[in-house]
C-alpha cells in the first residue's frame, strides 16, 4: 500500500499511529526520509484529529494529500472528516478497518468506516491486497476530478498484515494514468478568500445538495476510471460491483471486502452440487450504486446480505441500502451479521447459512455463529440481580477466558 500510494506522488502525509494501518504510513515515512519520495512532507502528529485537520490544510494550499487511520482513530478524526468533504477537498485516506469500541477489540470487522458512512466522503472497499493497491492509484483520481475526499476501506489483519503477490505497476504507468494534481479551489495569499466561512438558512441547503449532486456524479466517474484503469494496466478492478455467477442465481449473496473470498469459494462448491447461488460484490458504498444493485439483483428470488457491522437497536447497515434499491421488487430478504471484532467466517458456516436461506429457513435478522447459550447465560444474570456487572467481562470469565481473571 505504501508503494502504491508513493507511485501517486503525494506532497504531504500526516498521520498518527493505530494499529493495523501504522506500517503503512511508517514505509512511506521511510521513503520521504530517503528522498525516494520528493517532493513530499512527512508531518508527524499528536491524534488523528490533528492528521486530517493538517490533511485538510494541506490541500487546501494546492497539495496532494494523504493519511491513513482505523477504528478509533477514524471516530477521533470525525469533526475534521466532514470538514473535509464540505469543503470539497480531494484527500485520500486508507482505512484499514477494525472494530471499535467499548470493549476494546483490534480485529476486523466495517464498523469504523460505516459510522462515517454520511460524512459526505466516497467509500470503496477492497476484496483482496491486489485491489486495495489498485483502488488507491484510482481513489486520487476520483478525488481530484470531484474534488471530493476518498476512503479507500480494506480490511484490518486479513488484508493489511496478509502477504500475497502483487502487480506492483511502474512509475511510468502511474504517472500517464494519473495526471499531475491541479486542485479546483486554492488558498493562495495573491487572491485572498476565505473557505468554511458561515453559511446560514438562506443557502446551507443548497450547499448539502452540491455534495450529494457531486455524489451521484460519482456514479458515473467511479466505473470510467475502472475502464480507464483496465486499458492502462490490464485488469479489473474497482467500479462500482462486482457480480459473480449472478446470472441465472435464485440466491444471491451481498457483501463488501474480503469476505467475498470466501463467499466465492463456496458459491462454486454449491454451484457443483446445482445449487443456483451467485455473489455480489460492492466495491462502492459510498456513493451507494442503487440502479447497479437493482439490475444485478432483479432476476433473484432471495437476497442474503452479509455485513460485518450493526447498526444496535435495527440490524443491517447494508441491507437498508439493499432494501432501497430493490423496492418495488417481491423476493425474500434476509440480513446476516457476521465476522464482528473479527470472528472468522468459514465456508462450513456459509455452507450451513446457505442451505437455510436457500430453503427460506433464515430470519430476517441472523446472526452467523452466535453463542445463543453464552448470551442467554448472561440475559439471565441480568434479570436475577441489578448489580450483574460488566457484561463483556462476564462473557469471557464464562468462557473460561484468562484476560478476565482478576485477582
Amino acid at each position: 500500500m505504501a508503494e502504491a500510494v508513493a507511485l501517486c506522488r503525494p506532497e504531504v502525509i500526516c498521520a498518527y499511529p493505530i494499529s493495523p494501518q501504522t506500517h503503512i504510513v511508517e514505509a512511506l515515512s521511510s521513503l520521504v526520509k530517503s528522498g525516494e519520495l520528493a517532493p513530499c512532507e512527512f508531518v508527524n502528529v499528536e491524534s488523528e484529529f490533528a492528521a486530517m485537520s493538517v490533511a485538510i490544510g494541506a490541500s487546501a494550499t494546492g497539495a496532494r494529500s494523504y493519511t491513513a487511520t482505523a477504528s478509533q482513530g477514524l471516530l477521533y478524526m470525525a469533526e475534521p472528516l466532514y470538514n473535509a468533504s464540505g469543503l470539497g477537498l480531494p484527500i485520500v485516506m486508507t482505512v484499514a478497518n477494525r472494530a471499535i469500541g467499548a470493549p476494546i477489540n483490534i480485529w476486523n470487522d466495517h464498523s469504523d468506516s460505516m459510522s462515517q458512512r454520511d460524512s459526505g466522503w466516497i467509500q470503496l472497499y477492497a476484496e483482496t491486497n491486489q485491489e486495495a493497491l489498485d483502488l488507491h492509484i484510482q481513489a486520487f483520481r476520483i478525488a481530484e476530478e470531484l474534488s471530493l475526499p476518498v476512503m479507500v476501506c480494506m480490511d484490518g489483519f486479513v488484508l493489511t498484515h496478509a502477504v500475497e503477490r502483487v502487480d506492483v505497476p511502474s512509475a511510468e504507468q502511474v504517472d500517464a494514468f494519473l495526471p499531475p494534481y491541479e486542485p479546483r479551489q486554492l488558498l493562495d495569499p495573491d487572491d485572498p478568500i476565505s473557505i468554511g466561512a458561515m453559511v446560514g438558512p438562506d443557502a446551507f441547503t443548497e450547499v448539502r445538495y452540491l455534495a450529494h449532486d457531486k455524489q451521484m456524479q460519482a456514479l458515473e466517474l467511479i466505473p470510467a476510471v475502472a475502464a480507464g484503469f483496465r486499458v492502462a494496466f490490464g485488469r479489473e478492478s474497482g467500479g462500482l460491483v462486482r457480480p459473480y455467477r449472478c446470472e441465472d442465481a435464485e440466491t444471491i449473496v451481498v457483501a463488501l471486502g474480503s469476505v467475498l473470498g470466501t463467499i466465492k469459494d463456496t458459491v462454486d462448491e454449491l454451484r457443483d452440487e446445482g445449487v443456483k447461488i451467485g455473489a455480489l460484490g460492492l466495491t462502492s458504498f459510498r456513493p451507494f450504486p442503487l440502479d447497479a444493485v437493482r439490475t444485478a439483483l432483479a432476476g433473484a428470488r432471495r437476497v442474503v446480505v452479509l455485513e460485518r457491522a450493526l447498526a444496535v437497536g435495527i440490524g443491517g447497515i447494508v441491507a437498508a441500502n439493499v432494501r432501497m434499491a430493490l423496492s418495488g421488487i417481491s423476493l425474500h430478504g434476509y440480513t446476516v451479521i457476521a465476522g464482528l471484532g473479527g470472528r472468522a467466517i468459514t465456508k462450513a458456516s456459509l455452507r450451513r447459512l446457505f442451505a437455510d436461506a436457500v430453503a427460506d429457513r433464515l430470519e430476517p435478522l441472523t446472526f452467523l455463529d452466535l453463542n445463543r447459550e453464552l448470551v442467554e447465560r448472561e440475559l439471565q444474570r441480568t434479570r436475577a440481580t441489578r448489580r450483574s456487572g460488566p457484561a463483556a467481562e462476564n462473557l469471557l470469565r464464562d468462557l473460561g477466558a484468562v484476560g478476565s481473571r482478576i485477582g
